[in-house]
């Protein structure tokens, strides 16, 4: 059963690096460290996360219906500057 309610987490012997990291990460996104601490949490447990080997099969998909011809870098910028996803 899933708990629609906020929940508490209180989190003790944090290493000073990874508190300071976050704190700096915090003020960057200009997040509280709370808000930033949940970011990551949700980042690192994401359930959609897709495995190295699964993203690789999907760009060997990907690369086998593009054309054999080979694209040049200033074709690739040109594209970029399109604003072509």
């Amino acid at each position: 059963m899933e708990n629609d309610m906020p929940t508490t987490l209180t989190l003790k012997n944090i290493p000073d690096a990874v508190y300071d990291r976050l704190k700096l990460s915090a003020e960057a996104h200009r997040r509280s460290m709370n808000s930033e601490a949940i970011v990551c949490l949700e980042a690192a447990l994401r359930l959609d996360k897709v495995a190295p080997a699964e993203r690789l099969a999907r760009a060997r998909q990907l690369r086998a219906v593009l054309p054999k011809s080979k694209f040049r870098a200033r074709d690739i910028d040109a594209l970029k500057r399109e604003g072509r996803p």
